[in-house]
């Protein structure tokens, strides 16, 4: 059977998690890619941890019990992802329809999205050139998720919407083949490492596959947030391509 068609149940790997600055002062991460400018003021601590392939029981997570969930088979009319305003103008609506669908959502606006294409070498500090991120991590704090509506709405819109449901939703795929290349695991409970917390990953998606990170809910009674980070996949076949990737990052609102 050739290696692409491979699928371990699990796979035991190493992922790197935050460590508080050691002097007690806030922590910060410098992605503008400013030369000489500190990157951060952390550490990361690595641990071997298990991560659970999906692959055949996609349905074992959702947006509303772990944070994150696989569609397969949602293809793309956009295939190129060279340009960003082609991409704002042809994949920002096809995916908002495709949010709509898959959540129930009323409304989706994006407001940005990132393309990662790894270079053996590449630190990721170039916006031009991002990297996929070894690092566990989210994206959002609930004030930040609250800011991006008062950001990227008008002022007679956002107190409506922030009085319902409202979600931030980030909507990855892989581009031009499968992500067999450090792929894309994710938490489905939040917190600091410990022994038994529980990543997932689904092996070999395709540019056809999807999958929905959520990284804030106003609902307090679901899943809020997803931690997340690129992994180097002991499985992964020695000739696969490198990993190339789009996150588009969305507001989403509901009537409710």
């Amino acid at each position: 059977m050739p290696a692409t068609l491979i699928q371990p149940s699990s796979v035991s790997t190493t992922l790197y998690f935050f460590t508080p600055p050691p002097d007690g002062a806030r922590a910060f991460n410098d992605i503008s890619g400013v030369s000489g400018r500190q990157q951060k003021n952390w550490e990361s601590e690595k641990h071997t941890v298990e991560i659970e392939n999906v692959r055949g029981n996609e349905n074992s997570v959702s947006l509303n019990t772990t944070g994150f969930q696989f569609f397969l088979n949602e293809p793309t009319k956009h295939k190129a992802f060279n340009n960003d305003e082609d991409i704002e103008k042809e994949y920002y609506p096809e995916s908002a329809e495709l949010i709509k669908k898959l959540t129930g959502a009323s409304r989706v606006v994006f407001f940005d999205h990132t393309i990662r294409r790894r270079v053996e070498g590449e630190t990721g500090r170039d916006p031009k050139k991002r990297q996929p991120v070894p690092q566990a991590h989210v994206d959002q704090t609930p004030l930040a998720a609250r800011n991006r509506v008062l950001r990227h709405l008008p002022e007679s819109e956002s107190a409506e919407l922030l009085n319902k449901r409202f979600q931030i939703i980030n909507l990855w795929r892989p581009i031009a083949h499968a992500a067999l290349d450090w792929p894309l695991a994710l938490r489905d409970v939040w917190g600091g490492y410990n022994p038994g917390q529980k990543w997932k990953y689904l092996r070999g998606m395709t540019p056809d596959d999807i999958v929905l990170i959520k990284c804030h809910d106003s609902r307090e009674d679901v899943a809020r947030l997803t931690p997340h980070t690129a992994f180097e996949d002991p499985t992964t076949p020695p000739d696969a391509l490198p990993r190339e990737s789009i996150e588009l990052r969305s507001l989403v609102f509901y009537d409710e």
